[in-house]
Order: structure tokens, then C-alpha cells, then sequence
């Protein structure tokens, strides 16, 4: 049977390749032009969700079983704070290029 820190270690190795792949994906798609326009914006959106997810996941060993309901709880709440910061942000810089154009 496995020795509790080698499954650890392996955990942490999965997650590493994890958000190794997830950087490398984007990178290499703007860099080749292989994806353009909109799309890319897309990949790079996904990727970088799933990063965040891998990165709870692997690293900070959040999940819907073991985690306590009051962490779960502020991981949400900060996530809408996330997502109203960038949402408000870009909805400002989109308004302002639309009246400078």
C-alpha cells in the first residue's frame, strides 16, 4: 500500500503537470497564431478557469467533500468579488473606447 506522502507527492506532480499543460496551451496558441480573433480570448479564459480549479484541487486540497462549509462559503463570495472587479473593469474600458471612438 502506498506510503501517505508518496500518494501526497503524486497529487502534487499531477497538479504541477496539470498547470504546466494549462499554461503551455495558451502560450503556444498566441505565439503559433494557430487560434485568432475571439477564440483566442476563449482559450485563454478556459484555461486559466480550470487552472484556478486545478490549483484549489491539487494544491490547496479544496473539495465538496472535506472542506468545511464556512470555507466553501468565503471561496464563493470571493469569487463574485472576482468576478464583479474584472466584470465592472471591463465593462468601464469597453463604455470608454466606445466613447472615444
Amino acid at each position: 500500500m502506498n506510503h501517505p506522502s508518496e500518494r501526497r507527492l503524486g497529487t502534487y506532480l499531477n497538479g504541477f503537470a496539470l498547470a504546466v499543460v494549462l499554461t503551455a496551451i495558451p502560450f503556444i496558441a498566441v505565439m503559433t497564431g494557430a487560434i485568432t480573433g475571439f477564440a483566442i480570448y476563449v482559450v485563454i479564459a478556459v484555461c486559466a478557469v480550470v487552472q484556478v480549479v486545478v490549483h484549489l484541487v491539487f494544491f490547496l486540497h479544496i473539495d465538496l467533500k472535506s472542506t468545511p462549509g464556512e470555507n466553501l462559503f468565503f471561496l464563493g463570495f470571493a469569487g463574485v468579488l472576482i468576478f464583479l472587479m474584472v466584470g465592472g473593469s471591463l465593462w468601464i474600458m469597453i463604455d470608454l473606447h466606445h466613447r472615444m471612438t
